[in-house]
């Protein structure tokens, strides 16, 4: 473990290391009821939620869901969307499936469809109307997709 991945722990109290590994999970879908098995490339423990469609995950930074827009700081909605994403993401390991035709934005946050053991946080923003589609092309994801 780096130096700098030592003094977040401590000041975190977390013992999380950075995980790189690939795997699957078991995803349900509130709106239809289906599950499905998807893949992610990445994961971590969030420390931090930015706004509604930005985390902070600990060994990867800034990660931006991809394919939503939540609203912003000021805008109507922007509590709603991210204690959403606070109440389902912060303090629990996520899993990321990071863009492959487009890793980072022009801020340099990973851009990323953001899974927890059961959500896809992206879809569920959706589907609770705390979101709408965002679609930025290049992307590995088909519009809509999510």
């Amino acid at each position: 473990m780096s130096a700098g991945l030592g003094l977040i722990n401590s000041l975190t109290g977390s013992s999380e290391s950075i995980s790189n590994d690939s795997g699957t999970l078991e995803i349900k879908d509130s709106k239809t009821n289906l599950t499905e098995t998807v893949k992610y490339e990445s994961s971590g423990e969030c420390l931090r939620v930015i706004d509604g469609d930005t985390i902070w995950v600990y060994g990867i930074g800034d990660v931006r869901l991809v394919q939503v827009d939540t609203p912003e700081k000021g805008e109507s909605g922007y509590d709603d969307a991210k204690k959403f994403v606070e109440d389902h993401c912060r303090g629990k390991t996520v899993y990321l499936d990071i863009d492959d035709k487009e890793p980072a934005d022009k801020y340099g946050r990973t851009l990323a469809i953001v899974y927890t053991d059961s959500e896809d946080i992206n879809r569920e923003l959706l589907n609770n109307g705390l979101a709408k589609e965002l679609y930025i092309p290049p992307s590995e994801f088909e519009k809509g997709e999510i």
